[in-house]
């Protein structure tokens, strides 16, 4: 078993049994619904030149943070498909999994948030799916990207406060400005 995953599963033990002690957050049917709308899948992409020309610039500004070059390119997939199945923008997708994870889809915090989207597990029993893995990639930025336009939805397109309500910091700026500035610094693309 290679170390990173030893350290993963200690980590994943540790915070489960932190979690099994703590009070699930309520959960609004809104959202749960949505969530279980959006668990087919579908292409996002328009024609081939778009998917070429934007997974060549976005793998190109991902290198310093994923070396090797097919994950890079299935986590750029994947986050486009699940950002354009939400109605969000890839790029500011990317800037979320940047600030949240570092890309990194064995991250797990200190409350038991999972994956590069950083998503609790109890959204997996509140939309009847408990078997749902969201350190699967497709199914983390599934979640995530639901999770995030629904606050967006919520907020009036207001997106730091959507970000905010994401992070579960509604009414304190650091956690939107820093995924603004990673979108702005690194990610964004002009449409």
């Amino acid at each position: 078993m290679r170390p990173g995953m030893v350290l993963f599963l200690l980590s994943w033990l540790a915070c489960s049994q932190l979690q099994a002690s703590t009070e699930p957050t309520p959960v609004d049917p809104e959202l749960r619904a949505e969530l279980m709308r959006t668990i087919a899948s579908a292409d996002s992409f328009q024609d081939r030149f778009d998917a070429e020309v934007w997974l060549l610039d976005m793998s190109t500004r991902m290198a310093p943070f994923i070396p090797d070059e097919q994950a890079r390119l299935r986590l750029l997939r994947l986050a486009h498909q699940a950002a354009k199945r939400a109605g969000l923008k890839p790029d500011l997708v990317i800037a979320v999994m940047h600030a949240e994870s570092l890309f990194d889809p064995y991250a797990l915090s200190s409350v038991g948030a999972q994956g590069v989207m950083q998503v609790m597990p109890f959204w997996k029993a509140e939309i009847g799916r408990p078997d749902d893995n969201l350190i699967d990639l497709a199914t983390n930025l599934q979640y995530g990207c639901t999770i995030l336009k629904f606050y967006l939805d919520k907020e009036n397109g207001n997106l730091r406060r959507a970000l905010a309500r994401y992070n579960g910091s509604l009414g304190s700026n650091p956690y939107p400005d820093r995924v603004l500035d990673y979108w702005y610094s690194y990610w964004y693309v002009k449409d």
